[in-house]
């Protein structure tokens, strides 16, 4: 019924989660143009112009006073302030430094670490087939590291961080534009000491090229953008189907490495990814059938 009542809604929230994702999986092509740049430098400009950005769409439609709110929670927003500027940083290094692959794994393994942690914290429950597909995601992981000694530390880093972030943010009730900005806020004066440190030692890219400062400066848009579009999206969507939108980006991420970049893809790799793809398949086709046989009883019981 509420699909009957609401298709336009929908139907915008579908061309506004399809823009989130696909905007965030071509995302890598941008910070490549700008890889000469180092991280840290690139990581300060998003945050100083996202923030600005975000102030002035918050002047433009008349939230400011959402900010009030936001701080009401400073506390919490300074641990996940911290926590997505590591992810932006973790994520940036990764790209600057030959690594897109890296970071599409690290998008397909969030989920499964989101679903971790409310095991872990928030004492959610796991059906047979979930942990199944858990333990498989885990088995990706394992293999990297007694076959080929290696752990994907920067994918693990991108999955933990922002799953740590989600779970934070999860019951804080905040204006998902505000909440941000004052997360940008925080973190704000770190940014802006780093970039006077390095223009004090004259290291500093930003003022010696227009194109390169254009770009930089693009950062805020970068980062904005597709947050905007998720929050209209969560807004329209039941949260299950956003959560099936969430495998677009780091599959458009993983096909621009190999076939742009032309990124290696060993067995390796191969190996990891294929453990982490079924386990998504199956757990995304368990909850499919539950949620299923769920419906007709919740229908039966609200009529």
């Amino acid at each position: 019924m509420f699909f009957v009542m609401s298709d336009a809604r929908t139907t915008q929230g579908v061309y506004f989660a399809l823009s989130a994702n696909i905007f965030w999986g071509i995302v890598p092509i941008y910070f490549k143009w700008i890889d000469h740049v180092s991280p840290l430098e690139i990581l300060a400009h998003r945050i100083v112009w996202a923030l600005v950005l975000l102030i002035c769409i918050l002047a433009y439609t008349g939230d400011l006073k959402e900010l009030r709110a936001s701080f009401a929670r400073l506390p919490t927003l300074f641990l996940t302030a911290m926590l997505l500027m590591i992810n932006w940083l973790v994520f940036i290094y990764a790209i600057v430094n030959q690594n897109i692959t890296e970071t599409s794994l690290g998008y397909f393994i969030n989920p499964l670490v989101s679903v971790f942690l409310a095991v872990l914290f928030l004492q959610e429950r796991l059906r047979p087939l979930q942990w199944i597909a858990m333990i498989i995601a885990g088995t990706g992981i394992v293999i990297q590291l007694i076959l080929f000694g290696r752990i994907p530390w920067l994918a693990l880093g991108l999955a933990f961080s922002f799953g740590f972030y989600g779970l934070l943010r999860k019951n804080l009730g905040l204006h998902a534009i505000a909440g941000l900005a004052v997360e940008a806020m925080i973190v704000a004066p770190f940014a802006l000491t780093y970039l006077a440190w390095i223009a004090y030692r004259q290291t500093m890219i930003f003022g010696n090229d227009i194109n390169i400062d254009l770009l930089l400066m693009l950062g805020g848009f970068v980062t904005s953008f597709p947050l905007l579009c998720f929050a209209a999206a969560v807004t329209r969507l039941p949260l299950t189907v956003i959560g099936m939108f969430q495998y677009i980006a780091p599959t458009i991420s993983l096909i621009i490495a190999i076939l742009v970049y032309k990124e290696d893809f060993g067995i390796d790799r191969l190996a990891t990814f294929g453990c982490i793809w079924i386990a998504l398949l199956l757990f995304s086709a368990e909850a499919w059938v539950h949620n299923k046989h769920q419906s007709p009883a919740t229908a039966s019981k609200s009529g």
